[in-house]
């Protein structure tokens, strides 16, 4: 049987005392965590184990002794400290003794039930006391199905022997509380005895964050509950509110502070790391926006902005009448029908012609609109990217409406959510295929028109969807979990790995334990954040298959379709 020792890197300086730790009888090891200098009262030191044990769950008791080299104690306390396994009992005792040579290599002995065991027997394995303090280990598979197949339970007990060994050190807090500048009975050596690590400004915003959170609560609770009354609900409004991506983005930064700013502590590993995740791209996401702010309204680009947008819409409209007056010749060599694409090519004219009265008419507002757009980027970039995205939606609805007019109409039955078909007599089907054969000739014509304006309308959808894309990538991106990956790699662990550390002729082994930090992969696949979007999600294949068949492309997304 081998048993394995984790002996904290920070330990070798102690004094001679006991040590303390937690036997987990499961894997055979121990994990040390503290010890205690001599001298000291045993009475004391069992009453302090027993708080300890009330307030962590954990059964922390003394292991052993630890005899230093270098103590500053006059006489050999050898003897004694070989004597206090008779006051402490456990069932194995294990006596680490510093040796002259090398204050890393211990020589030791194990005392099971009066009888000294073989030296072979015990691996000592030092580990980052505060690094381990401060990680947590995610069990995370990432092999091949074959290896889960093969060796995954396997893993997953490896896996799990590592976290109890983390979940000790992290539930053992109370623990190193205790620095040497503390007046107490009792003195330790431990990962934060030469003095707790802390910050003054990070507890002066702990203790002003409680106050804020509740009024920022309170803020949002209000304006949430304004949002679903029933005045903002009825049809018009909640349909136009669900379709347009600057609402549906405003809701799902509502939602992200009303979880930030919630006052009940987070209950474990995964949640902190959401609200923390949430609350720094919500800093990141407003920052960028003022920056945004500051470029747009300095040098009066606002201005310039308005009045460049009605040239392009004029250039726009004068391309699609070339265009149309070119459908309505012999595009390509083709002859058409004559009279259909006459009809067809003064229809799409005039919608033209409407729409540039529209928005000459609105020319003198556009500067006072973008003026007040521009400051809603202090919400955010990601609201100010939607904003963007619906001005295209609004600025190309004449395309949106080309294109349905080119599309093919279907009999949608709206309570069954399907096609419906009809039985016909003969005689219907007679008159039936004579109208087809009439359509048939009129199907190139109409299918060119389809065609240039499925193109046009789907430049559009490219660029709505790359501003979405680049919105779901801001708000789902985990920057907390990168930013300690990047700056404390080890808060987040994978696993450990270990090398040797000193290897002494008759002498234990010596390993060192590591942490191997998460991927940035990893990372991502692991706190990725949910994102909630109206705009649809189509693969290549079913978008193509919408295209060849007529179906239309909403640029919204409708009740009928799932999203991820």
């Amino acid at each position: 049987m081998v048993i394995k020792v984790f002996f904290p890197s920070c330990c070798p300086e102690a004094e001679s005392g006991l040590l303390i730790g937690r036997w987990i009888p499961e894997q055979n090891a121990a994990v040390v965590l503290a010890v205690i200098h001599y001298p000291f009262i045993p009475g004391q030191v069992k009453q302090y184990l027993v708080q300890i044990r009330e307030v962590t769950k954990v059964n922390v008791s003394v292991l052993g002794s630890w005899s230093s080299y270098y103590s500053q104690a006059k006489k050999d306390l050898s003897q004694f400290l070989e004597d206090l396994s008779s006051i402490f009992p456990h069932d194995l005792w294990f006596q680490l003794t510093q040796e002259k040579e090398n204050k890393f290599v211990f020589d030791y002995q194990l005392v099971q039930q009066g009888s000294k065991n073989d030296k072979e027997n015990v691996i000592l394995i030092h580990y980052d006391q505060r690094k381990v303090m401060l990680s947590k280990l995610h069990c995370l598979d990432t092999k091949t199905p074959e290896d889960n197949r093969n060796a995954g339970v396997k893993s997953k007990a490896i896996a799990s022997d590592f976290a109890t060994i983390f979940d000790t050190v992290a539930k053992c807090e109370l623990l190193f509380m205790i620095d040497k500048y503390d007046e107490t009975p009792i003195k330790f050596t431990h990962w934060q005895s030469e003095g707790r690590e802390a910050s003054v400004v990070v507890e002066l915003v702990k203790q002003a964050s409680v106050p804020v959170c509740v009024v920022l609560s309170l803020l949002l609770s209000f304006i949430s509950s304004i949002c679903k009354s029933r005045a903002l609900n009825i049809w018009p409004l909640r349909f136009l509110w669900s379709k347009l991506s600057t609402c549906v983005q405003l809701a799902h930064r509502l939602d992200h502070l009303q979880t930030i700013t919630s006052t009940t502590k987070a209950q474990n590993h995964a949640e902190f790391m959401r609200k923390a995740n949430l609350f720094v791209s919500f800093l990141i996401d407003v920052g960028l926006g003022l920056l945004l702010i500051s470029w747009l309204y300095q040098k009066n680009r606002i201005g310039q902005l308005a009045d460049a947008l009605v040239p392009v819409a004029d250039h726009v409209a004068k391309e699609l009448q070339e265009l149309l007056e070119w459908l309505m010749g012999a595009p390509a060599g083709l002859k058409m029908n004559k009279a259909l694409d006459e009809v067809l090519g003064r229809f799409f004219l005039y919608h033209i012609h409407l729409w540039i009265s529209y928005i000459h008419l609105m020319s003198p507002f556009i500067e006072m609109i973008l003026w007040y757009v521009g400051l809603a980027a202090c919400l955010g970039l990601t609201v100010a990217l939607s904003i963007v995205s619906d001005i295209i939606a609004l600025l190309t609805l004449h395309i949106y409406c080309f294109y349905v007019y080119g599309a093919r109409g279907k009999k949608w039955n709206v309570l069954r959510q399907r096609v419906d078909s009809c039985s016909y007599d003969l005689d219907q089907l007679f008159i039936g295929t004579l109208l087809f054969t009439i359509l048939l000739f009129l199907l190139p014509t109409a299918a060119l028109y389809y065609l240039v304006f499925t193109l046009l309308r789907m430049v559009v959808v490219v660029v709505q969807g790359l501003i979405h894309l680049l919105v779901d990538f801001i708000n789902s991106l985990p920057l907390y979990a990168l930013g300690l990956r990047l700056c404390r790699p080890y808060t987040l662990a994978a696993g450990v790995k270990f090398k040797v550390f000193q290897k002494v002729a008759d002498k234990p082994l010596h390993l060192l334990m590591q942490i191997n930090p998460l991927t940035y992969g990893m990372i991502i696949r692991h706190y990725r954040l949910p994102t909630y979007s109206c705009y649809p999600k189509d693969s290549w294949t079913a978008l193509c298959q919408k295209l060849f068949f007529g179906e239309l492309i909403y640029p919204w997304k409708r009740k009928t379709e799932k999203q991820d």
